[in-house]
């Protein structure tokens, strides 16, 4: 997914301020149907894709698990994940985002690759995942923005509202000096690296039941 970097002023400011000055940012998908692939997406906020070679790991990490997979990717961004899934062969891909600007620039990318295998969302992350109305899935991305802490917020809400089917995956990246919040208990941790100011980790979720 994409980070947000930390803004020395308040969030309208700096996205109205990008986009007045019509700045756009690039994004290539690295594997699969699409490979090599160059898709444009607008520079609010500070959006990035996440680095090729972080994308590279994680995805030698699922290997054949993506294939036929119903993904989510939150703080959709650029959609480097949620696209690149879509691209080695996962059946479906739901892209949450609260920008509207990221949000059109998504479907106007899943129509340029002639895809309909993408769902977009345009909503908060948080309220989206309050209430499940829709079938569990097989891989959640979770690349929040850095230091706000989403991930002591997102985590119980994940396990709570059973947004995981038995024996999915939770890919998550952030900022490398914080320690990893607590996880559900049936999260196993399958895959860890840290590169630079990143550290992603690949979580598998075991078939406990998730609730009490």
């Amino acid at each position: 997914m994409a980070k947000r970097k930390p803004a020395p002023r308040k969030p309208g400011f700096v996205a109205a301020q990008s986009a007045s000055q019509g700045g756009n940012g690039e994004l290539r998908i690295i594997g699969g149907d699409w490979r090599s692939r160059k898709l444009r997406f607008p520079d609010v906020g500070g959006v990035r894709p996440s680095p090729a070679r972080i994308r590279e790991t994680l995805f030698n990490w699922l290997n054949y698990h993506v294939a036929g997979s119903d993904c989510l990717d939150l703080f959709a961004g650029s959609g480097a994940l949620g696209l690149e899934a879509l691209s080695r062969g996962a059946a479906q891909t739901t892209l949450v985002d609260h920008t509207p600007a990221l949000a059109k620039a998504l479907r106007d990318n899943l129509r340029l690759l002639k895809s309909d295998q993408g769902a977009v969302i345009c909503q908060d992350v948080e309220q989206f995942l309050s209430h499940r109305q829709q079938p569990p899935f097989d891989i959640v991305f979770m690349d929040p923005p850095f230091r706000q802490g989403w991930l002591d917020k997102l985590f119980p809400l994940l396990d709570s509202e059973q947004w995981l089917k038995p024996g999915g995956w939770v890919y998550v990246e952030h900022e490398s000096e914080l320690r990893t919040p607590p996880t559900p208990k049936n999260w196993e941790l399958h895959r860890q690296k840290t590169a630079g100011q990143v550290t992603y980790s690949l979580y598998r979720v075991t078939t406990e039941t998730t609730s009490e």
